[in-house]
């Protein structure tokens, strides 16, 4: 009761089923949301305050993209009196994708496809894309910091390594930029 407004953004395959139970659970209380789902899945879920994006694993896309851009101008009008709630899921590395300045989507997917063709591990794979992105490695939770975010994280990564889950888009980043350097020599890319 202490916030005046709940928004609820995030992304990833059980994102759906998650934005349901949190809907279900704080109903009218959510001023709005946007979460980016595996394209096709949408309309599996029955949502009215929380908007289910349909984007596309595991290599992103341009819909992911959209998504993460309206989450984005959801995070620039929250205030300290707000909450936002961050839902993250196992394939939110592709589906949240959103390019760092000078980085194009294509690039993103470049890297992906070459990555996943080489056999790259997903430690290794999202150490980079955390280098490629604007909102990975904890840049989301910077965006946000001025209101009061939770975020609940369902890991599908053996550890439960925060910013290796969706490659943390709230969790602080324990790679480098040289790490990211690494991983592409080392694959010849």
């Amino acid at each position: 009761d202490r916030f005046e407004g709940i928004y609820v953004i995030g992304g990833g395959k059980a994102c759906g089923a998650m934005a349901e139970a949190v809907e279900e659970f704080l109903r009218d209380r959510i001023s709005s949301g946007t979460v980016n789902v595996l394209k096709g899945t949408e309309s599996r879920h029955d949502l009215t305050r929380i908007s289910l994006n349909g984007a596309s694993h595991p290599i992103p896309s341009v819909n992911g993209v959209a998504g993460v851009q309206r989450m984005m101008e959801t995070l620039d009008n929250v205030g300290a009196s707000d909450l936002v709630i961050v839902l993250i899921s196992g394939g939110g590395s592709s589906l949240l994708a959103y390019p760092a300045e000078g980085v194009s989507l294509a690039d993103i997917q470049d890297v992906t496809q070459k990555l996943l063709m080489s056999g790259a591990t997903i430690g290794e794979l999202n150490a980079v894309r955390k280098h490629l992105s604007a909102v990975k490695g904890g840049q989301l939770a910077q965006r946000s910091q001025r209101a009061t975010v939770i975020s609940l994280i369902l890991s599908d990564v053996v550890g439960d390594l925060l910013d290796t889950i969706a490659s943390g888009p709230t969790a602080p980043d324990e790679t480098t930029f040289r790490d990211a350097r690494a991983v592409l020599e080392r694959f010849g890319l």
